[in-house]
C-alpha cells in the first residue's frame, strides 16, 4: 500500500506519500497561513487552498512517478470547523472563507442563548450562517448554495463529480450534528436559517468516496478525516485509554473512548467535548477532545509581531540559553482560553517582569505557558474520562522544540513520547486509508505500529504550577462581554 495524503493545516497546505510500513516520502508544502484582518477575525482563502492541495499532491505524484512509484488511493485530512461557502454551478466561493478560530459570530452565539441554543464561534455553525447570509447580499440563488468544512471543499474539487460530502469526525465539530441520530440536526439547523440541502451528505470516514479525477493520476478517494482525528490514529492511539495530543497553531487533546457513544454532546465537567474519531463500515469510534486555541501561534508572535527571534525554530535555542524563566509566566490566551476555563473574554499576559528579564526569559516563558496549558488539558481530559495515560504521546511543530517536550513532561508529571512524524495527521490518514484496501486489517493492527521517537522523561524539577493557576486567573475576563458566552 501506498497513499497519497493531503493534508490541509491552519497554515500550510501538504502533501505526502504513506507506506504500509507507516514511512512518509515524497513531501510536498505550500504556506497557507490566515488573514486577521482585525483581532478576532481569522480568514482563509478557499481558492488558494484547493490550488494548494492540487498544486502540492502533483508535486508528491510526480516525484513518485520520478522514483517509480505509483500510490494506491487518497486520503485528505485538514483543520476542523473552519467555513467554505460555494456556488454548486461555478464551484467558485460565494462568501468569505472562515477559519476555526475566527470570533466574529461571537455576538450571534450570546444572542443564541437566549433562545436555549448554546454554541461556540469556535465551531461552524454559526460561521455557516453568516457566509449565508453574505451570500444572499451578492445575489446568490438559494438552491446553487453549498456549505462545507475544508474537506468537504477539498473533496470537491479533487473529485470533479458534485461528490459534496463529510465524515463524522469533521461533521460532529459543527455543532450541527446529532450525535443521537449520526446525522445533521434538523432544530439547529431551522434555528439558524441553514437548509439541510446546503450541507454534505455524511459519509464513512474510511471508504471508497469516488475517483479523484482533478489528478493527473485518478487515485479513489478512500479516507476523509479531521486533522486531529487522524493524528490520534497516527500515533497510534486507536484503542479505549490510548491518548494523544497535537501542539500546532493551537493545541488539541484526544482520548480514544471506545464504541460507547456518549450520552451528550455538551461539553463535560472539565471542559472537554466528545468527539467521532472515525466511522467505519457503520460503526463509530468516539473520543473525548481537550483543546487550547493558542500554541505554536504564540511563536509566532515572538517571530512575526515582537520580531525578537529570527524563525520559530530559533526558540528552542534561544530559551535553552536560560536556566529557568526567572519569574516569568506567560499565559498565551491570544484568541481566550478553552479547557478548561472556555474563557473568550481571556487574553494573553505576561506576569513576573524584572529589571533583568530579557529575550531568552520571555522566550522560554512563552513555551513553558503552551506547556501549562498543555497540562491542564491532561487533567481535564483524564477527570472527565476516568482515564489516566502513563504516558502522552505528541506531535506538531511544536513537539521538535526539546525545551518544550521536556516543560511538558514536567508540567505534566509523566513521561513524553515523541511522534517520529512532527505531522502524525499525515501517517494516521495514510493508516485510516489503508484499513480499506486490507493494508491494515483491524484498529490493533495500527495501535500497534507505534514507534516514539523518543521518550522524555520528567527533570524532577518544580513546574511551578500553583504560579501557573494564579495567572490563569489573572488574565481571566479581559473583555467581559466574550467571557459571557457559554455554550
Amino acid at each position: 500500500m501506498t497513499v497519497l495524503v493531503i493534508d490541509v493545516g491552519s497554515t500550510s497546505v501538504r502533501s505526502s506519500l504513506v507506506g504500509a510500513d507507516g514511512t512518509v516520502s515524497h513531501q510536498s508544502r505550500l504556506p497557507a497561513a490566515p488573514v486577521t484582518p482585525f483581532p478576532g477575525l481569522v480568514e482563509i482563502d478557499p481558492v488558494a487552498l484547493a490550488s494548494g492541495a492540487l498544486e502540492c499532491a502533483e508535486r508528491t505524484l510526480d516525484a513518485a512517478r520520478r522514483a517509480g512509484v505509483i500510490p494506491d488511493s487518497l486520503a485528505v485530512t485538514a483543520q476542523r470547523a473552519s467555513a467554505v461557502a460555494w456556488n454548486a454551478t461555478t464551484g467558485a466561493p460565494v462568501a468569505t472563507g472562515l477559519a476555526w478560530q475566527d470570533l466574529r459570530t461571537a455576538g450571534t452565539c450570546l444572542e443564541l442563548q437566549d433562545r436555549g441554543l448554546r454554541l461556540s464561534p469556535s465551531e461552524t455553525a454559526t460561521k455557516f450562517a453568516w457566509q449565508v447570509q453574505q451570500a444572499f447580499a451578492s445575489g446568490t440563488e438559494p438552491g446553487v448554495i453549498r456549505l462545507g468544512t475544508v474537506e468537504s471543499w477539498i473533496a470537491w474539487n479533487l473529485t470533479r463529480s458534485g461528490r459534496h460530502i463529510t465524515d463524522p469526525s469533521n461533521a460532529a465539530v459543527t455543532g450541527l450534528y446529532s450525535i443521537a441520530h449520526g446525522g445533521w440536526n434538523d432544530a439547529v439547523l431551522d434555528v439558524l436559517g441553514l437548509d439541510r440541502a446546503w450541507l454534505p451528505e455524511v459519509v464513512d470516514t474510511c471508504a471508497e468516496h469516488g475517483s479523484a479525477d482533478a489528478l493527473s493520476v485518478p487515485l479513489p478517494l478512500r479516507c476523509l478525516v479531521g486533522d486531529q482525528q487522524a493524528s490520534l490514529a497516527g500515533q497510534g492511539a486507536t484503542l479505549p485509554g490510548l491518548g494523544k495530543a497535537t501542539f500546532g497553531t493551537g493545541g488539541m487533546l484526544d482520548i480514544c473512548t471506545g464504541e460507547q457513544a456518549p450520552g451528550s454532546a455538551v461539553r463535560s465537567d472539565h471542559g472537554c467535548f466528545p468527539i467521532v474519531a472515525w466511522r467505519r463500515d457503520g460503526r463509530v469510534t468516539w473520543g473525548l477532545e481537550a483543546l487550547m486555541l493558542t500554541a505554536g501561534s504564540a511563536v509566532e508572535w515572538l517571530v512575526e509581531d515582537l520580531g525578537v527571534l529570527s524563525d520559530a525554530v530559533d526558540s528552542d535555542r534561544v530559551a535553552a540559553s536560560c536556566e529557568d524563566s526567572e519569574g516569568v509566566v506567560v499565559v498565551p490566551a491570544f484568541l481566550g482560553q478553552a479547557t478548561p476555563q472556555w474563557d473568550f473574554g481571556a487574553r494573553g499576559a505576561v506576569f513576573g517582569l524584572s529589571r533583568g528579564s530579557g529575550v531568552a526569559q520571555l522566550v522560554r516563558a512563552v513555551l513553558e505557558g503552551v506547556a501549562h496549558a498543555g497540562a491542564d488539558l491532561l487533567e481535564a481530559a483524564e477527570a472527565d474520562s476516568g482515564v489516566t495515560l502513563g504516558a502522552l504521546r505528541v506531535d506538531g511543530g511544536m513537539s521538535a522544540n526539546s525545551v518544550f517536550v521536556q516543560a511538558l513532561a514536567d508540567a505534566c508529571g509523566r513521561p513524553v513520547e515523541v511522534s517520529p512524524e512532527l505531522e502524525a495527521t499525515t501517517v494516521g490518514a495514510g493508516y485510516l486509508a489503508g484499513l480499506v484496501d486490507g493494508t491494515w486489517q483491524s484498529l490493533e493492527d495500527i495501535a500497534r505500529a507505534w514507534k516514539p521517537k523518543t521518550v522524555i522523561a520528567p527533570s524532577g524539577r518544580d513546574p511551578k504550577r500553583d504560579r501557573w493557576r494564579r495567572a490563569v486567573e489573572r488574565a481571566a475576563g479581559w473583555h467581559p462581554e466574550l467571557s459571557a458566552i457559554q455554550f
